[in-house]
């Protein structure tokens, strides 16, 4: 049995699952409405409050399904409720967030030009900051904030010589020494 797909899904007050005949899953809560397809061979099932996903075999197929549908449910639901965030931060002289509003970002990071970033639906983007080097992208899928931070991160990734670019919060860049400690 899966360690992760045997463990049920709670469902908090004020959320609603349903279930339709095709194996599409909704949840529904305060923050938004999340849906995801769910394989035909995997059981998703609503017991009083709490979500039971089951596999038909210990096949290897069913078995890897079963964990990965169960953790999707559970990022469904826990981003309905709390929603998910991934912060930014900018290192480097002149590497800052200039502009910035929920649906766009202007970044100043060391290209001639400013780089001009937009939210796609559902997410949201904060600058807590006032110096403009922190950035938090928020929303309720975890997959696409993901998706948004990394794509972020990719416009200058953090080199190794000085460590100057954008980087997750708690990301450790492995410094080099560079030329001069070749002696």
């Amino acid at each position: 049995m899966s360690r992760i797909g045997k463990l049920p899904i709670q469902i908090p007050a004020g959320v609603t699952v349903t279930v339709d005949a095709e194996n599409n899953v909704t949840v529904k809560g305060p923050k938004g409405e999340l849906s995801q397809k769910v394989n035909s061979d995997i059981k998703v099932e609503q017991v009083g409050n709490e979500i039971i996903v089951s596999r038909p075999s210990d096949s290897k197929p069913h078995r890897s399904l079963h964990g990965l549908y169960r953790s999707l449910i559970h990022n469904m639901v826990v981003g309905v409720t709390e929603g998910f965030s991934k912060t930014l931060l900018f290192e480097g002289v002149g590497y800052k967030v200039s502009e910035w509003n929920k649906n766009q970002l202007t970044i100043a990071i060391g290209f001639s030009h400013p780089v001009i970033v937009n939210a796609p639906e559902h997410i949201e983007f904060d600058c807590p900051d006032k110096n403009g080097t922190k950035i938090v992208v928020k929303g309720i899928d975890k997959q696409q904030v993901g998706a948004v931070a990394a794509d972020i991160r990719a416009i200058r990734e953090p080199e190794p010589y000085h460590g100057k670019g954008i980087r997750y919060e708690n990301e450790y860049v492995r410094r080099k020494e560079g030329k001069a400690g070749k002696k």
